[in-house]
C-alpha cells in the first residue's frame, strides 16, 4: 500500500486524479477498452473536477461502473448516485465510452444485480476510486462486511452510522428517510481492480482510517482488506490522518 498525506481536501482530490490518470493511461495503452470503477459522496468533488480536466484521457474507449446505489431511489432524487455521476462525470465529458448506472429504482432489484453482474462478469477492472465510510465501509459495505462473497454486486443492509453519516452531509433532511437498502459493489470485486486509489479526507474518517491501517484484517473494519491489495494508494489530508501512530 502506497500512503500520501496532503495538506488540503482540494490538493487530495487532486492528487487522486492524478494517480488515476497515469493508471488509466497506461491501461489504455495495452488495451482496447479500459474498465474503471467511480465513486461518489462529498470527498470526491475535487477528484471529479481535476479528473473530467486532466487532458489525453482516452474517454472514447472508457466503460465506467459505480460502486453503488440507494435500493428505492431514482436519479431524479437529490441524493441519487447515478445523478452525482451524471452531473460530475457523464455530462462533463459527452463522449465516453459508456456508463452502467445501478437502476436503484427498479421494480425487481434482484434482476438489476444479475444484470449488472452480467454486464461486469470477468471483465478485468483497470481502476477503482474509493473512499472509506465514517464506519470502515468500503462502497456501502457496512461492517461486518461480506469478504467471502464473490459476486460482483450485491444487495446490503445500511447500518445507522452510514445512514447518520448521508444526513450530516446534507443528501438527506433526517434519518428517517434515508433508505435502509443498497445494491453495492462487493468487497471481493474491489479488490480484483489493478489499482485502487482511495481518498479519505477529514477528522471524522481518521477513527476509520486507524482501523483501516493498525488493526488486523477483519470484517468488522471493512477498510482494513485494503492491507491485502497489491497496488492500493491511500490518499490522506492531516485531518483523517490525525490518530496514526505513525
Amino acid at each position: 500500500m502506497k500512503i500520501e498525506i496532503c495538506n488540503t481536501q482540494k490538493e487530495l482530490g487532486v492528487l487522486a486524479a492524478k494517480i488515476g490518470t497515469v493508471a488509466i493511461r497506461k491501461a489504455a495503452a495495452s488495451k482496447d477498452r479500459v474498465t474503471a470503477i467511480l465513486p461518489t459522496g462529498a470527498s470526491q468533488f475535487s477528484m471529479f473536477k481535476q479528473l473530467t480536466s486532466e487532458p489525453d484521457i482516452p474517454w472514447p474507449r472508457i466503460d465506467v461502473f459505480h460502486l453503488d446505489e440507494y435500493v428505492g431511489i431514482g436519479d431524479d432524487h437529490p441524493a441519487s448516485f447515478r445523478r452525482y455521476l451524471y452531473d460530475r462525470l457523464v455530462a462533463k465529458v459527452p463522449n465516453l465510452g459508456s456508463f452502467h448506472g445501478i437502476e436503484g429504482d427498479a421494480q425487481d432489484i434482484g434482476q438489476e444485480i444479475a444484470r449488472l453482474n452480467g454486464l461486469l462478469g470477468d471483465r478485468g477492472v483497470d481502476i477503482c476510486f474509493a473512499g472509506i465510510g465514517e464506519n470502515g465501509h468500503l462502497a456501502f459495505n457496512d461492517p461486518p462486511a461480506d469478504f467471502a462473497t464473490t459476486d460482483p454486486y450485491i444487495q446490503v443492509s445500511l447500518d445507522t452510522v452510514c445512514r447518520q453519516q448521508q444526513v450530516n452531509e446534507g443528501w438527506f433532511e433526517s434519518l428517517d428517510v434515508v433508505p435502509t437498502q443498497a445494491v453495492t459493489m462487493s468487497i471481493s470485486q474491489m479488490m480484483k481492480s489493478d489499482c485502487l486509489i482511495i481518498t479519505v479526507p477529514e477528522s471524522r474518517k481518521a477513527k476509520a482510517v486507524k482501523n483501516a491501517l493498525e488493526s488486523a484484517v477483519s470484517p468488522q473494519f471493512p477498510a482494513s482488506i485494503l492491507q491485502q491489495h497489491p497496488n492500493c494508494y491511500l490518499l490522506l489530508d492531516l485531518d483523517s490522518s490525525a490518530l496514526l501512530k505513525k
